[in-house]
């Protein structure tokens, strides 16, 4: 099935314009899939998933966050996680205003499944989580528990000072990200709470998350351990769970890691696990 792209916007409550790309099928849609990226994780990373998607009737919709365009955007935002989480409040609402009657699906990634209570999610017909578990450090998946610390207390700090940006990317860890970005997800990996350090109302606000949700997690994970995505998913305390948890042996010997399953070698298990979820 063929499709179309569009290039959009959506104006943020500070004035801003927040582009975002629609892949719109041939024909009426099945339905309409909002991707939400993972920290440090372009949109461009997603093409392949939302293609697949628009080539099988879903209107698919992928944006990238504030100030990560360049390095340059990077150096000149004032965005933190906060920030993000507001803007994609509205970009669900305008993505929800233009689905009129057709059903939203949420697939978030990482990040993008930590921040529903954070968005109207009652535009939601259902949600679909990828390798999304809190980011406490004593949480982490045992390769990087023990760097955790490190990373946040002498790495980021001192690397954000010195190139006014984190440069991720050329340190190999995480990727790049605007200084204020990395400095409150900092804090908040350092606390039990994970972000409630920064709002204590956030367990009532899961719990007001009602939408159907189905978790995939694998557990070659280098980031999140399984008691991560449990801590995560386990606030969802009002939402209608399946959770799905995978290994290299279940699935042919493939690996699957924190990114993995957006790579386009995959799209047999997008069809299998992801698109019985979709409009649900």
């Amino acid at each position: 099935m063929e499709y179309d792209t569009r290039h959009s916007s959506a104006v943020a409550d500070d004035g801003r314009a927040l582009a975002y790309v629609t892949l719109e099928p041939a024909g009426t849609p099945r339905g309409v899939v909002l991707v939400v990226p993972a920290m440090a994780t372009p949109s461009t990373y997603y093409a392949p998933f939302a293609r697949h998607l628009a080539g099988r009737g879903w209107r698919v919709v992928t944006f990238d966050y504030r100030g990560t365009e360049s390095r340059a955007a990077m150096k000149a935002s004032t965005a933190d996680v906060d920030r993000w989480f507001a803007d994609v409040r509205v970009l669900l609402d305008a993505v929800a205003d233009e689905a009129g009657d057709l059903p939203v699906t949420w697939v978030g990634h990482s990040l993008g499944g930590q921040m529903l209570p954070f968005v109207d999610h009652t535009r939601l017909a259902s949600v679909v989580t990828v390798a999304a578990g809190d980011g406490y450090w004593r949480r982490n998946a045992p390769r990087v528990r023990w760097l955790a610390p490190l990373i946040w207390l002498a790495l980021a700090p001192v690397a954000t000072r010195v190139a006014g940006y984190y440069p991720g990317s050329r340190l190999r860890v995480i990727g790049d990200l605007p200084a204020g970005v990395v400095r409150q997800w900092g804090r908040w990996c350092l606390h039990d709470g994970y972000l409630e350090v920064d709002h204590p109302e956030a367990p009532a606000l899961y719990a007001e998350v009602k939408a159907p949700l189905m978790s995939l997690s694998f557990t070659d994970d280098e980031l999140m351990s399984a008691a991560s995505i449990e801590r995560l998913h386990d606030r969802y305390t009002g939402a209608e769970q399946v959770r799905q948890r995978f290994g290299p042996h279940q699935l042919d010997g493939r690996r699957m890691g924190h990114h993995g399953f957006f790579r386009s070698a995959h799209a047999d298990l997008w069809e299998e696990l992801v698109e019985p979820w979709l409009a649900r």
